[in-house]
Order: structure tokens, then C-alpha cells, then sequence
């Protein structure tokens, strides 16, 4: 490979959450790992990976000029959009209008629900669910209603359409949240079920936020299709949400952004967004998104795509022959894995708080799934080095999953 995704670098005091945030905040992060074991962070999503050196050269390149006053954003950063949709995502008649900032995904949703919904709404969102939109959607006053994902005979996740349904009909229900692909499931959705979710919406005149912000980290052999792509009412009843901060590691920087067709309602989010005085670009943000969205960011995420589809498939048969009692589905997308411990929790006796403390302890930081309506989940990041990976893996399954007396026995 051209880039590098093997080197172990040490993020230690440099401000990552994911390795300087583990054990700061008791019973919502992972715990220190025990003396003799050094941390692999498997929790925050982000990756542990240098980004596309583009981005680097791009910020010091800017940096290097000594003025960092008032700006007008660029022509470069919508023709960078523009491109990058079109390439990745096949979108035609994308314009700059379209386009608008978003400080994150987050801040997006809470100014698309704040044109959508009144303080004390409901709001439709499948489960398991993504932490940040319980939390944003919870302290901005609305009220979530989850319609559970299940999974097929072939272990795919699938929506219920028919409890979708329901629930929008005795809820009252004229907004949802649609992730795509899902976090945490790491679910890709296909074409079918994106018209027959869309149909639904149009049916009962729900409005849609799509968060598509891990859409550019689809693993090999799937495929993304944009929510708005499916028909033209899906066109001018969504807000899509996107970034450049999953695909590159841009987290830090902060900078999202949405593409709205509809001229109406793109009126009324961005307004909405102007009214906290904060939603405002950084120049360095901006130069790094150009950057990232560059050729030289193609061929990396390129790159990018086979090493994390290689770590999905090394980790996915390492459970299924290691870990009896945990199931998963395969991830199709994103990065994440989401582990359903319940049948070893029964036959060992232990409750998902004890597991997790188990693999905290021998340095593996996973994240506790019930955060995301998992009853005895665990979500795991696997954009490491693979290295790590299966170092991960072996601690897990000697000190945590299988492990044996000074006999050699099962305890």
C-alpha cells in the first residue's frame, strides 16, 4: 500500500479523547487498564490512523500565513463538496446553494428538528441507537420513540416497517432521524428498503434528518446510496447531514455540513442554525475539508476501505470461533462492531458491566452498548492497525472470554 496503516502511533498527550479520556469520567468511559497492560483504544470513534497527508500540508501551508482574521468561505470548499458527492455518491444537480455549514452532524439535526417539530415533540429513530442523538435530542426537549431494528434469518439487520408504521400513526409522529449507514449496527441499506422507508414518510408526511456522515466508509462489496437519491419527494423531504470528520480523522476540527434541495425548507434551516451566532467555519477546517476532498484523498480512502473490510473480516471470524455466546451481524459499513453478549452473560453468570470491566482491565477500552439500546451490548472501534486488533482480540480471549486455572482448565 502507498499509505501507512500499520504504524502504531502514541496519542498519549495529545489530546485524543479516546486515549487521555479513559478513566476520567466513572461509569461513562472506559476504566485504566490494570498495571502491565498499555491501552488499545476500541471505544471513541475515531481512528487511530494518520490522516491523508494532504490534510497536514493543507493546515500548515495556511497556518504559515500569520493572518487568521474574518474570511468569506472559499469557491474551492463547494466545488470540493460538489465533487465529492458526484464521485462517491453519484448526486447530480448538487449546487453550492444546497450546500450549508453545520459545526457538526449533532448541531444539524437539533437546527433541522427546531424547523420540523415543536419543544416536547416526538421524534421516530430506529434503536439500537447512536448515543448523540439521544443526548442532543433529549436535552433540546424532544422526545425519541424507537422503532426497533431485527435481525433476518441470515442475521441482517432490517427496519420493521410495520412497527415503523404504527408508532408514526399512534405517536403522532412528523419527523424522524434516519442513520445511514446505522450506527452502531454498521448496517448498508439497499435501494428497496430506502423507497419503502421514504414511502412511509411521504404517506404520513414525516420529514427527515439522514445522517450519512460514515456513507464515504462503506466496506467492500457494498454500496452507499444517498437517502435523497431514492425519489424526488425523499429529494425535498430530507436534510442530509455529512462530514469529512469520520472519513479523515477530522473530528478535532470540527465541520460538517448539509445539502438541502429543497429551497423552503433550506430557508428555514439555515435560519435556524444563524440564530446561535456560533455556527461559523474555521479557516483551517475549511482548507483541511478541501484538502481531504482532494485526488490524493481518493486514492487514500481507497486504501482506507481494504484495511478496515480486512479488519472486519479477521475480527468477525476471530469471535465466531473464540468467543462462544457472542453474536454479531458483519458490519457492511463504518468501523464499529456491535456485540450481543447476552448468551455468554447467562451461561457465565456475569452482567455486561462485569464484562466490560474485564476487558478495560487487560487495557482493551470498549464501549458499554447499552448506552445505545443494547441490553448486553458491547461497541467496538476497529480502525486500528490490525496489529492491535488482534492484540485486542488475544488479551480478550486469554484473560476475559476463555479463561483457565493455573491447570490449564476453563474457569
Amino acid at each position: 500500500m502507498k499509505y501507512d496503516f500499520t504504524t502504531v502511533i502514541d496519542r498519549h498527550g495529545m489530546d485524543a479523547m479516546a486515549v487521555d479520556g479513559v478513566g476520567s469520567v466513572p461509569g461513562a468511559r472506559p476504566k485504566s487498564p490494570k498495571d502491565g497492560f498499555d491501552l488499545i483504544p476500541m471505544w471513541v470513534a475515531d481512528m487511530n490512523f494518520a490522516t491523508v497527508p494532504a490534510v497536514p500540508e493543507a493546515i500548515i501551508r495556511r497556518a504559515q500565513h500569520p493572518l487568521y482574521g474574518y474570511y468569506d468561505i472559499r469557491d474551492e470548499y463547494f466545488d470540493a463538496i460538489i465533487n465529492w458527492q458526484k464521485a462517491h455518491n453519484g448526486a447530480e444537480g448538487l449546487t453550492r446553494e444546497c450546500i450549508g455549514y453545520e459545526n457538526g452532524v449533532l448541531g444539524g439535526l437539533i437546527s433541522a428538528m427546531g424547523v420540523f417539530c415543536s419543544a416536547g415533540d416526538k421524534v421516530l429513530v430506529h434503536s439500537p441507537t447512536y448515543v448523540g442523538f439521544t443526548r442532543s435530542m433529549t436535552n433540546a426537549g424532544y422526545t425519541l420513540v424507537h422503532s426497533a431494528l431485527k435481525r433476518d434469518e441470515a442475521g441482517v439487520w432490517r427496519m420493521d416497517f410495520a412497527d415503523m408504521e404504527k408508532k408514526i400513526v399512534e405517536e403522532n409522529i412528523h419527523a424522524a432521524i434516519f442513520c445511514s449507514p446505522h450506527n452502531p449496527t454498521g448496517r448498508v441499506w439497499e435501494r428497496w428498503e430506502l423507497e419503502k422507508a421514504m414511502e412511509l414518510f411521504k404517506k404520513h408526511d414525516v420529514m427527515v434528518v439522514s445522517d450519512e456522515i460514515w456513507s464515504d466508509l462503506i466496506l467492500e462489496g457494498y454500496r452507499h446510496i444517498p437517502t435523497q437519491s431514492v425519489s424526488e419527494d425523499a429529494r425535498n423531504r430530507t436534510v442530509a447531514l455529512y462530514a469529512p470528520s469520520k472519513t479523515f480523522n477530522l473530528a478535532g476540527l470540527v465541520g460538517s455540513y448539509h445539502i438541502i434541495y429543497n429551497k423552503a425548507l433550506r430557508d428555514r434551516v439555515e435560519k435556524q442554525s444563524s440564530l446561535c451566532h456560533y455556527n461559523s467555519m474555521n479557516v483551517l477546517s475549511m482548507h483541511a475539508l478541501i484538502a481531504a476532498y482532494g485526488p490524493e484523498g481518493q486514492e487514500w480512502l481507497k486504501e482506507l476501505r481494504q484495511v478496515l473490510t480486512g479488519n472486519a473480516r479477521w475480527a468477525c471470524d476471530y469471535i465466531r470461533q473464540h468467543f462462544e455466546g457472542v453474536e454479531l451481524a458483519d458490519p457492511q459499513g463504518t468501523y464499529m462492531l456491535f456485540l450481543d453478549c447476552t448468551r455468554w452473560c447467562e451461561k457465565h453468570g456475569k452482567t455486561i458491566g462485569q464484562l466490560l470491566r474485564a476487558g478495560n482491565d487487560v487495557g482493551v477500552a470498549w464501549q458499554d452498548g447499552t448506552q445505545f439500546h443494547g441490553p448486553c451490548h458491547i461497541r467496538m472501534n476497529l480502525a486500528l492497525p490490525l496489529s492491535r486488533v488482534q492484540e485486542a482480540f488475544r488479551r480478550l480471549d486469554e484473560y476475559v472470554f476463555n479463561p483457565k486455572d493455573q491447570n490449564g482448565a476453563n474457569l
